[in-house]
């Protein structure tokens, strides 16, 4: 009898998950939505902007942390928001304060308003503070191969590099690059930005990544649990393929029922 596959767990850092899907908690009508599209997608690592969400700070307002328990999952905050190098590293500092020492942070400087772009010299400070200080840094960055090198090298625990645009859904423009990040790479390699539909979450996985992040592609779908759990299929099914190996491409046909060895009437 065939085996069930079972895949090796993802390991960032100090950390282990059997999910490869990390989702985000924007965007959503309410808290509820978001933990039934939360507990639907199968994640065990959920993001979240420290700038912009309640953990307590306030206590007339609603909690996060009523929806995504520390226990069942763990909490990745990350600097969106921040345009400069001494922001980011001020909030997740703040992060760490807030959440009694967690270490494990999701670094994003962003370029400008219109585009989300990362800003790759704010990145690349923020990373050096950040890891000297004894932070767990997985990093947003463009698709750069030479960026993602050097954020591996000041001691990145992940490396994130866009597909598109945060919140485009263009899926992913450059997979070349992509593909080159991954080869060269030692840390963990996850698609985050720009993932719109379950195909193009299966083909980040196909070329190798070790895992893909994403927030709007559900909170914005129509069905946002139905979307979740298509994700968790289509991340699952792309690590699989992967795995396996494609069948190579050909120029020419081949029947699957050779002629050689048939039997003649």
């Amino acid at each position: 009898m065939t085996e069930i596959f079972q895949d090796s767990p993802l390991r960032v850092a100090d950390y282990s998950f059997n999910s490869r899907l990390l989702v985000g908690t924007g965007k959503y009508r309410d808290f509820d939505e978001t933990g039934e599209a939360i507990a639907a997608s199968g994640a065990e690592v959920v993001t979240f902007a420290v700038r912009r969400t309640n953990l307590g700070q306030d206590a007339d307002a609603p909690n996060l942390l009523d929806v995504v328990s520390p226990e069942r999952f763990t909490l990745l905050p990350n600097t969106a928001g921040c345009y400069n190098a001494k922001d980011a590293v001020r909030t997740c500092r703040l992060a760490r304060e807030l959440l009694d020492g967690h270490k494990l942070v999701k670094l994003e400087v962003l370029g400008d308003d219109s585009t989300l772009y990362p800003n790759v010299v704010e990145t690349l400070k923020a990373a050096e503070t950040l890891v000297a200080d004894g932070f767990d840094v997985m990093v947003y960055t463009s698709d750069d191969p030479i960026v993602a090198r050097e954020l591996e090298a000041i001691g990145c625990c992940a490396v994130m590099p866009l597909g598109s645009l945060i919140g485009s859904g263009l899926g992913i423009q450059n997979p070349w690059n992509v593909r080159l990040i991954i080869e060269q790479a030692q840390v963990p390699v996850l698609v985050d930005a720009g993932i719109g539909t379950a195909s193009e979450a299966a083909l980040a996985m196909e070329l190798g990544c070790d895992g893909v992040l994403m927030n709007s592609a559900i909170a914005h779908a129509r069905e946002p649990v139905l979307m979740a759990q298509a994700m968790k299929h289509a991340v699952e099914a792309g690590r699989q393929a992967f795995l396996a190996g494609r069948m190579p491409r050909r120029e020419r046909a081949e029947a699957s029922s050779p002629f050689a060895g048939r039997i003649n009437a």
